[in-house]
């Protein structure tokens, strides 16, 4: 009797475990979160965007395609306030083909460039969701300085030197004393209950570079004023090429410095913070759960869109600035050193403190200091090469004023940043002697 109650118990866990065998595939067979759904849906989805599946649904993948586009444009182009001056850059075209005016025609066309400066610096820093914080700002500076490289090759090939070296040393200036001033002051109210760190390498790094670069133009201006000359203005133009090319070697070397030889000496404080906290929570969420509003590619196509339109709108700029000058009574130079940086920096302003108020202060060094380590080290040499290719005589003369006057910035600028980690340094030991 025994014996039989003990096989039926037997076979009923038998059937009770084969109902939970049979459950649990039914259960997985049903689920949607499995790898093989997911896997079978992402399948389906792009092969309806290819249109390589011939369904039921033939027009899902154009639907989706239309889905994608139309979300783009409404996070790109109507998220932000600024975008509403983007029709001056249209009507620009206008009034110079009706009227000519040439100083509404340079005014539109700044107020046009503005919010597509902007705009480049915003697909830029959802590229940096993909790329990490360091090549992060590598673009940020490149594609925040697009508009002024632009500029200057237009100018150039007008033969507007002046104007070139007028906006390349209003850059640097604007970068170095009101885009990092402001990323300094902003942050500092946002996070005024704490303190903000950076990393000392990549500033001491992108000082030293920028005095490279000063003394790279000071010798053009000292043998220009000094008359020391063998053959008198071709040996300043002949010295100027020889600086551009070694400063363009040099600033290849810091790249590949940067992006492959030292990058552990370039992770910023708050992602070693980050990436603690990850281990310790097995996976925590980026940057304050902080997401890309735009895939990588949108990010791309965005990036080549903004660049053309500056570009057009550039020629435009370059043309009327001496007829604006002329109607405004405007000085030319105040133009170049002022007006044209300020447009230009729109994405590096907007980022750099942007990055500050996030207490982000690695990547706002990087936009601010890395942009005119990259004006002076390749924008300016860049400009002096491809004068050279045009027959334009493009050198690093700036004159005496205005090279003293970048000199003592960079002095001040690099003073600034090591009181800066000598005070951190001296605060953090003060605190941890504090029982």
């Amino acid at each position: 009797m025994d014996i039989k109650l003990q096989l039926e118990g037997a076979e009923s866990n038998l059937e009770m475990g084969s109902l939970d065998d049979r459950s649990m595939h039914e259960f997985e067979d049903e689920s949607l979160f499995t790898p093989e759904a997911e896997s079978e849906k992402i399948q389906r989805v792009h092969g309806l965007q290819n249109g390589s599946v011939s369904g039921d649904f033939p027009s899902s993948g154009n639907k989706i395609l239309q889905n994608s586009v139309c979300r783009s444009i409404k996070t790109v182009v109507f998220s932000n306030k600024l975008n509403l001056l983007m029709p001056f850059g249209p009507l620009a075209i206008m009034v110079h083909n009706l009227t000519g005016h040439k100083g509404w025609v340079f005014f539109l066309s700044l107020l046009g460039i503005t919010p597509l400066a902007e705009r480049l610096g915003y697909a830029t820093e959802q590229l940096t969701f993909f790329t990490g914080a360091t090549v992060g700002g590598l673009l940020n500076a490149t594609f925040g300085n697009a508009t002024e490289l632009i500029i200057s090759i237009y100018a150039l090939k007008s033969g507007m030197i002046r104007v070139v070296q007028l906006s390349l040393l209003g850059s640097i200036l604007s970068n170095m004393l009101l885009v990092l001033g402001c990323a300094f002051f902003c942050g500092g109210l946002i996070c005024c209950k704490k303190e903000q760190v950076f990393n000392k390498a990549s500033a001491v790094v992108n000082s030293g570079l920028l005095l490279m670069a000063v003394m790279g133009l000071v010798f053009p201006a000292v043998l220009h004023y000094t008359h020391t000359e063998v053959h008198f203005g071709k040996s300043e133009l002949a010295l100027s090429r020889f600086s551009s090319c070694i400063m363009l070697v040099a600033y290849g070397a810091y790249l590949f410095f940067q992006l492959r030889g030292q990058t552990e000496l370039y992770v910023p404080l708050s992602e070693d913070e980050n990436q603690t906290g990850n281990d310790a929570d097995h996976g925590g969420n980026h940057d304050d759960n902080e997401a890309p509003e735009i895939s990588k590619w949108e990010s791309l196509i965005w990036l080549a869109i903004m660049t053309a339109w500056i570009s057009i709108l550039s020629q435009y700029v370059v043309d009327a600035i001496e007829g604006a000058s002329a109607s405004w009574n405007i000085p030319i130079s105040f133009i170049s050193v002022i007006l044209l940086p300020i447009v230009g920096n729109a994405a590096e302003h907007a980022s750099a403190i942007m990055f500050a108020m996030k207490d982000k202060l690695d990547i706002s060094l990087g936009v601010a200091i890395g942009s005119s380590t990259q004006i002076s080290m390749f924008g300016i040499p860049f400009c002096v090469v491809i004068g050279w290719i045009m027959g334009r005589p493009m050198d690093l003369n700036f004159q005496l004023f205005e090279t003293a006057t970048l000199f003592i910035t960079v002095i001040v600028v690099a003073f600034f940043l090591q009181v800066c980690t000598f005070i951190t340094c001296m605060v953090s030991v003060l605190l941890h002697r504090v029982p």
